[in-house]
């Protein structure tokens, strides 16, 4: 017996021009953010480390030490992430927690001597990494789509 085929029909794209032009830009914003978010990938699991785990690294490393709280913010990931997280770099001994001096519910994290270490050698290379795969634009196209992309991002914040 013969397998039917069966077909929906094709969903008419929107017709007019301002929002063709909208979904348009959302798709291509996608792609190039998945492009580079590979190549970051694969260059930090050559390092054992993910996207998330070096963020918050990065921001010890160039912050000093932040209390929970802020480096969530930081790194847009869950109170519960941060945790997780955290526990994680602390097993591997890259990250400490710290009390605070001022309140005794609250925790910092920092960076340990090794964490220190590690930065100091993955940073210069992870910055190569994200250079080369912005090269697609010229150094004066990078500043001009940085000021289009900041714009977007505040209009898209407004409610």
């Amino acid at each position: 017996m013969k397998a039917r085929t069966v077909s929906s029909p094709a969903a008419t794209p929107p017709s007019d021009a301002p929002t063709a032009t909208a979904l348009k830009l959302f798709v291509v914003l996608n792609r190039a953010h998945q492009a580079i978010a590979r190549r970051e990938a694969q260059h930090l699991a050559a390092h054992e480390l993910t996207i998330a785990e070096f963020a918050i690294l990065e921001a010890l490393y160039h912050k000093g030490p932040l209390l929970l709280g802020e480096v969530q913010k930081k790194v847009l990931v869950s109170s519960g992430g941060i945790t997780f997280l955290v526990d994680k770099l602390t097993a591997r001994g890259l990250v400490e927690r710290q009390a605070c001096p001022s309140d005794r519910r609250a925790r910092y994290a920092a960076l340990t001597a090794e964490g220190t270490r590690l930065m100091r050698r993955l940073f210069p290379a992870h910055a190569a990494v994200i250079r080369e795969a912005l090269t697609g634009l010229s150094s004066v196209e990078q500043k001009h789509a940085t000021a289009l992309l900041k714009q977007l991002g505040k209009a898209a914040a407004t409610p």
